[in-house]
């Protein structure tokens, strides 16, 4: 769960982007339980074919299946999936397939396979990616894209909350107006029933799957409708099975708020290295005094635009939950501060360095979407229709939360004036039938809050790999620990204790104040800020793959 939509969600369907393949003939499906009405999905024959002409996609056989629009009426509409598949590297040792999800809602998954494309599943596995029923390739669910009526700032008063409840209703009408007859038929039931038409098409009794963020929650609505046709799983990085949809989004800015705190403490701990204060308390007054400032008298480049409150909300919030860029962030804020205090000047290279990192920051971390889906399958859920409801917690987040996306997650959104009737009910979440299972979690994570990762494994009774001190959200591949936790699982069937914590990140190398007593401290690296914060997030995959 990453997307948000006060960016001014760019709402243009993605149509096909490569060649890919058709679905001719009918093959043996690998389970009998087919419902009624349903063979002929079941039974249709891939025909594989390059996903791209060039490139690393061309590395990977897409093909494209038809599958119903509404599975209670699978004689009327039909709308078009596509997926794709990297063959496992040892066929004598294969086990099956592994379709994998990298959430969103709304993540396109086709190309997901090339991101494990070095890891040990690829030995025994096909990996199988897949575009969800209205994004991608497969059949798009296309909104208008509404315009911008205001701004939305991290800290609004009463006064501007209007502006937001008014955006919400036009975000939503924009997307009705195109949306067709498609929308009510987008949501996570119908797509974990188009993963077992998937399944059935590859000629496989079970799937196994990893699945990420969004993903997990798709993973274990699969599993709860389809317990026969799933053999390993695991889920990384997981929501709450007891917050669909509105409180998964407050937790967001509940655990940014925590990251923020966790780091305000760090810093405080280096008054001779950031000058910020000498405790959590006297950092968070020193940057509170300076939002107060940058509300009223932004930072102005005239290469990277301007640095006002909300930019500062959004980098502290969202970026505070990677422990090795909290040395980036610090440096980031004292350049603020100087710059705002007079003692550096506008233009100077510390502050447009810092500029330039916190422009890069922003732009990564408010993610836009490409079409209907994500404000769609989130409406999947009954959401309050009482606006005071949110007005309450508006207030509440403004000021206990008011970092990363804050305020953001406890306005009204599209789904407080839904204008479809959703044709499923929320599923009944539970595991019987299919086996044990991993839940990976980030104590640090902020789109899918830590408690989320203890309430699924109790609920489906996984066992859970907790990460200590960290904040990655999607952890397979990018913490060794987890990784290989999850490897050892997928590829020989062992599991882990059922409670198990890995090492996450190490925080920056710099010395406490009081650990540097009597011996000069050590400074931050002079290397600039932006080099150091492309480079991890280029070290980190971040904006790629995982939601």
């Amino acid at each position: 769960m990453g997307k948000t939509r006060r960016s001014r969600m760019a709402c243009a369907g993605v149509g096909v982007l490569a060649a890919i393949g058709v679905m001719t003939g009918v093959a043996p499906v690998a389970s009998a339980a087919v419902a009624p009405g349903l063979q002929e999905f079941y039974g249709q024959k891939p025909t594989w074919k390059p996903c791209a002409d060039e490139g690393e996609l061309a590395t990977l056989q897409c093909a494209t299946l038809t599958v119903p629009m509404n599975y209670r009426k699978p004689g009327d509409e039909r709308i078009a999936v596509t997926i794709s598949k990297l063959p496992a590297k040892d066929p004598a040792k294969r086990r099956g397939v592994l379709l994998l999800n990298p959430g969103g809602p709304g993540g396109e998954g086709v190309d997901l396979p090339l991101a494990f494309a070095d890891r040990p599943i690829t030995q025994v596995y096909d990996l199988i990616g897949f575009d969800p029923r209205g994004v991608g390739r497969s059949t798009p669910l296309e909104c208008e894209l509404s315009p911008s009526i205001g701004s939305f700032p991290s800290r609004p008063t009463d006064d501007q909350f209007a502006a937001f409840t008014a955006q919400a209703r036009n975000d939503e009408a924009a997307c009705e107006r195109a949306a067709g007859g498609l929308r009510p038929y987008i949501n996570t039931p119908n797509t974990a029933r188009d993963m077992d038409v998937i399944r059935g098409v590859l000629g496989e009794k079970k799937i196994n799957y990893l699945g990420f963020s969004y993903g997990t929650y798709l993973g274990a609505v699969f599993g709860s409708l389809f317990p026969a046709s799933l053999d390993r799983n695991v889920l990384d990085s997981s929501v709450s099975p007891d917050w669909i949809w509105r409180e998964q989004f407050k937790q967001q800015a509940v655990a940014m708020k925590q990251n923020t705190e966790a780091m305000f403490g760090w810093i405080g701990e280096r008054d001779s290295v950031y000058g910020l204060g000498k405790s959590q308390a006297e950092v968070f007054a020193t940057t509170e005094a300076l939002a107060a400032k940058l509300a009223t008298k932004p930072i102005e480049d005239p290469m990277f635009g301007t640095v006002d409150r909300t930019t500062y909300d959004v980098i502290v919030g969202i970026y505070s939950r990677f422990r090795p860029l909290w040395d980036e962030i610090g440096r980031i804020v004292k350049a603020f501060k100087a710059a705002s205090d007079g003692t550096l000047a506008a233009g100077s290279a510390e502050v447009r360095d810092a500029a330039k990192a916190a422009k890069l920051m922003q732009e990564l971390g408010i993610a836009k979407t490409v079409n209907g889906v994500f404000q769609t399958v989130t409406c999947e859920a009954d959401w309050p229709q009482d606006l005071q409801i949110y007005y309450s917690d508006m207030r509440l987040f403004r000021e206990k939360n008011p970092y990363g996306y804050g305020v953001y997650r406890a306005a009204p959104t599209e789904c407080t004036f839904r204008s479809f009737k959703p044709a499923d009910k929320v599923t009944n979440l539970k595991r019987a039938g299919y086996q044990t299972g991993l839940v990976i979690q980030a104590e640090g994570d902020s789109q899918t809050q830590y408690d989320g990762g203890p309430a699924m494994a109790t609920r489906l009774k996984d066992q859970l790999v907790s990460v200590a001190d960290e904040g990655t959200h999607g952890l397979y591949s990018r913490n060794a620990c987890a990784s290989d936790i999850i490897d050892n699982y997928l590829v020989n069937g062992v599991l882990p204790g059922s409670r198990v914590t890995c090492p996450g990140d190490p925080r920056p190398d710099i010395p406490a104040d009081e650990a540097a007593a009597g011996r000069s401290a050590r400074a931050p690296q002079p290397a600039d800020v932006t080099e150091s914060v492309q480079r991890f997030i280029s070290e980190k995959r971040l904006g790629k793959g995982v939601f």
